[in-house]
């Protein structure tokens, strides 16, 4: 049977050969994230053009369009 030190090695490669093959992945992905999040925090600090108000339509919760037309329970 196998050991502990074993177990723990075979769990070692399989992490390795995981991560080679997503590595590259994950990192684009991270790095986009991180890029997204700075330039929103840049937009937040400075102060972006207030958000527009039309005359007439209703934004309720849980609505993403804004036309007022919910298409889910209430």
């Amino acid at each position: 049977m196998f050991g502990l030190s074993e177990l723990a090695i075979i769990l070692i490669v399989v992490i390795a050969v995981i991560a080679v093959k997503k590595g590259p992945e994950l990192a684009r992905t991270a790095g986009r994230s991180a890029r997204i999040l700075k330039a929103e925090a840049r937009a937040a600090k400075e102060g972006g053009p207030e958000p527009q108000v039309i005359p007439g339509e209703v934004l309720r919760p849980g609505t993403a369009t804004g036309t007022g037309q919910s298409h889910g329970t209430r």
